[in-house]
């Protein structure tokens, strides 16, 4: 047998590659794998000729979200998976204070096999108020796919920010990110955090402010906003780790900004199961176009 020797865990992952070894591990723990016909533990070996028996099963956590009729703007979808263009203010996941009314709620509602998929399918996540693109998986298949580039970090994301001050180069801020020691809603440029690094590059100038590319190798929550905060650049609009803009005759225009300026407008990954390189595009939204406008 190829695998003769291998741990339980370890020869599932190589007989069902469509899951991941951690949600394997979980069904072994739970009794969803027999071996010849018995509960069995991960460390448990396997020598060659053993029947297994898996059960393949959602976690029943990951599916109790109703279904809500919300609209949802696809720019491509197949079997194995959407691309949204998400709008801001809308909730990617479910959590504290947004228990309902989010993208998840919306997928389930579009496409009802999601509900046996792990989180609906939701592979990265947008803040609140940004926009952009995101892709979702539709099967199990291709969640583990996806999520393997990201963390092989072949999934191409590029964001258009707008930042406050004159950025006049481009650059690369390669700092950890983890919890804030002090404020645990928060994130920050930490050595104690997760490596994270973002490559920025300056599109345009304006009285105050900057319009900057910025292209993620790693993806850690809030990563652009914190890097940028770092550099002495905070996002326009950015009500947690924002400032107030320098004294320019564009002041007021940036102050009054309601959200971060940040929108996620390329994507780029291989399709799980064509293994084609599949790039989108998403123009800046109109209250963001505007801005610029007015800016110029």
């Amino acid at each position: 047998m190829e695998y003769s020797g291998f741990r339980l865990d370890q020869a599932l992952a190589k007989l069902a590659p469509e899951y991941s070894r951690s949600r394997l591990q979980h069904w072994i723990k739970e009794g969803n794998v027999l071996l010849q016909g018995k509960p069995c533990t991960i460390r448990e070996k396997v020598w060659g000729g053993e029947k297994i028996l898996l059960e393949a099963e959602p976690d029943p956590c990951e599916t109790e979200h109703a279904p809500q009729e919300i609209a949802l703007s696809i720019l491509y979808e197949d079997d194995s998976l959407l691309v949204i263009d998400k709008p801001a203010g809308l909730v990617v996941h479910p959590g504290s204070g947004n228990r309902d009314g989010t993208m998840l709620n919306a997928l389930l509602h579009h496409a009802g096999e999601l509900s046996t998929v792990p989180r609906a399918g939701i592979v990265h996540r947008l803040d609140k108020e940004t926009s952009g693109l995101l892709v979702v998986a539709k099967t199990l298949t291709a969640q583990t796919s996806l999520v393997r580039q990201l963390q092989e970090r072949s999934v191409k994301r590029i964001y258009l920010a707008l930042v406050h001050g004159h950025v006049d180069r481009d650059g690369t801020v390669d700092i950890p990110i983890g919890r804030h020691p002090a404020h645990r809603t928060r994130m920050a440029a930490i050595a104690q955090g997760k490596p994270a690094r973002t490559h920025y590059k300056v599109i345009d100038a304006f009285q105050g402010c900057t319009l900057v590319e910025c292209s993620l190798e790693s993806g850690r929550t809030h990563q652009i906003r914190v890097h940028m905060q770092h550099l002495g650049h905070p996002l326009v609009g950015d009500p947690v780790y924002g400032s107030k803009p320098g004294k320019s005759e564009n002041s007021a225009l940036l102050a009054s900004f309601p959200r971060q300026a940040l929108h996620a407008t390329r994507l780029s990954f291989l399709h799980p199961e064509k293994g084609e390189l599949m790039t989108f595009e998403s123009p800046i939204p109109q209250d963001f176009a505007a801005l610029l406008e007015r800016l110029k």
